[in-house]
Formats: structure tokens, sequence, C-alpha cells
């Protein structure tokens, strides 16, 4: 066999077989979150800080280097209640069991309050460090991550300030591979 051969069947064999999940190019998967932190509003100079929860539901496809997903988040503290829907993409580091990530994501605020004003549509931006354990018989994994969205003016006062916020927490995802 010639070696171009050779190197044309080993890279097709390598794509081909993948991760061990099914000999796949791709998974396709879909969980939910859950997170706890806190949220700093940026407003005339000053900020203000109360703890955060977020709830939160993903479907993905998952590939060898990268991970691609639609999230929507339910981000709730003290003073504020937001709908997020993001667009995430992550760069995954190839190990075995305990898999290091990185990732960036950006969306919408589309609904929310803050105190008894309503919040604007707005731009929203992530990023995200994290580990995702593999259950090696189960078509579950599990991410723990950390992560910080920040959106920018996210309502107008009465006296014209545009306030930015910044939500950070640490979260759990499970997520089931079809």
């Amino acid at each position: 066999m010639k070696l171009k051969s050779v190197a044309t069947m080993t890279v097709i064999s390598a794509l081909v077989a993948g991760p061990a999940s099914a000999n796949i190019l791709f998974d396709i998967y879909a969980g939910g979150t859950v997170g706890m932190g806190g949220a700093t509003v940026f407003a005339d100079g000053h900020t203000e800080s109360d703890g955060a929860q977020s709830y939160g539901a993903v479907v993905g496809v998952d590939i060898p280097a990268f991970r691609f997903e639609l999230e929507y988040d339910y981000l709730n503290d003290n003073d504020a209640t937001m709908h997020v829907g993001m667009l995430n993409a992550y760069f995954k580091v190839p190990s075995l069991v305990v898999k290091p990530y990185l990732g960036v994501g950006v969306g919408t605020i589309f609904a929310g309050d803050y105190g008894h004003i309503d919040i604007d549509t707005s731009a929203a931006y992530q990023g995200m460090l994290g580990l995702t354990f593999d259950i090696p018989v189960a078509p579950i994994k599990i991410d723990a991550e950390a992560r910080a969205l920040y959106a920018p003016n996210i309502f107008e006062t009465v006296d014209d300030i545009k306030p930015d916020i910044l939500h950070y927490d640490l979260r759990l995802k499970l997520r089931y591979v079809f």
C-alpha cells in the first residue's frame, strides 16, 4: 500500500472512531443545569451584590474537540429575575475520564425585572471554565463549571442611567447523550 493511502486510511479511522460511544463523529445531547453564585449591578458609579441562583436547560452537539449548545437560563437573585437565551461554544482538552474545557457564549436577556422595573431586551456575553466527568457505562456526562455572564444596559432609570449586570456562579450540568 502506498504511504498516501495509509495516511488517508489512518485519518479516516481516527475521525470515525472518535470517542468510544458508538463510533460516530458527534453526539447529540440534552440536559439541565443548576447553579449558585452572585449578581452585581453596576449603576451610577457603585455596585450592589446579592446571592443568586440559576436554573437552565441545554441541547447541543458534542464533537471530538468542540461542543456547541443552545441554552435557556432563568437567573434569580434578591432584586432581579432574568430569562436568558445563549449560544455557547466550548473547546475541550482531550483526556480520558475528566475533561477540562473553556467556553464562550453570546445571546440575549429577553425578559425579566429588577425591583419593579422591567428589564429591556439586552445582549449578553458569558465565559465558562469547567470539567466534564464521563460516566463510562452510562450515556450521561456531568459538567462542573464556573461562569460569568455580562449584560450591558439592562434597563433605563428615570435619571437616564443604564446599568450593567454581571452574574457569576458555580454550576452543575447533567447531560444525557442520545
